[in-house]
């Protein structure tokens, strides 16, 4: 019972102590640091939620016929569905990427969106792309020449989101179909994707301001474009999703939502 009343006594002169300093510092001093205190506590607890909730989105994108949805299926159920799926509504799934579902041990499931490629439908990709850990725009790398203008119009308007920028979202540029033998390399699809989109730089800056619907401008001002000077990481790979050839993805997707 001493020591407890010891204690008792010991808090009690502390507490007094504590009073009388605080006393004696000035109101306004007073209340700024009561301010920045809360601000530190506030400001720790929102990096800490904001780690936690950290994103597990990736989102398949590209124009119509570029494959998308054949290696939405194959990362789901290690399935082509016989290529001919045609999807005219996003495809969404969180799950555990079908190649780890023998894996032991915890694996994070990622939540993967196919964006239809048809033109029409191109703008509900804005809907997914502010909660994008990453991006993966997909091209027939067979059908590639026909379609470069286009693929590089689509791609133009990712790399200039500000959703996009603004977070340096990391993309994946995956050049689809490589099985067949007249594909185009990836070597190939990149430079040209750098030519077009040079071309298509040099004709939007010329448009007013007022007729741009872009939020940021791509590249260095003076020099060709590559697509090293882009705000976010762009990558090139190949994949075929016919044959179930997708490592490059799978690792592309493991290495923006980790397992």
């Amino acid at each position: 019972m001493e020591a407890i009343d010891q204690w008792k006594e010991q808090l009690d002169y502390w507490w007094h102590q504590g009073i009388e300093f605080l006393n004696q510092i000035p109101p306004t001093q007073l209340y700024a640091a009561i301010a920045v205190l809360l601000f530190t506590t506030i400001l720790l607890l929102s990096i800490r939620l904001i780690k936690r909730t950290k994103s597990n989105t990736i989102v398949l994108t590209g124009l119509n016929g570029s494959g998308k949805t054949v290696l939405f299926y194959q990362l789901h159920d290690g399935s082509s569905h016989q290529g001919t799926v045609t999807s005219m509504e996003p495809n969404e799934g969180t799950f555990i990427l079908h190649s780890e579902t023998t894996k032991k041990g915890k694996t994070k499931p990622v939540h993967i969106v196919d964006v239809p490629g048809h033109s029409r439908l191109q703008p509900k990709l804005d809907e997914f792309l502010p909660q994008a850990a990453g991006i993966v725009f997909v091209v027939d790398a067979l059908e590639f020449l026909p379609n470069c203008r286009a693929a590089s119009e689509y791609l133009y308007d990712i790399l200039t989101k500000g959703s996009v920028v603004r977070k340096k979202i990391p993309l994946l540029i995956l050049c689809n179909k490589m099985d067949k033998v007249t594909a185009h390399t990836k070597e190939f699809i990149r430079k040209q994707l750098e030519k077009e989109l040079d071309k298509l730089r040099v004709s939007r800056s010329a448009i007013s301001a007022a007729d741009i619907a872009n939020e940021f401008t791509l590249g260095v001002s003076g020099e060709a474009f590559s697509f090293s000077q882009c705000h976010n990481k762009v990558t090139v790979a190949e994949a075929s999703g016919l044959t179930g050839e997708i490592s490059q993805l799978e690792q592309f997707v493991r290495e923006h939502v980790k397992p």
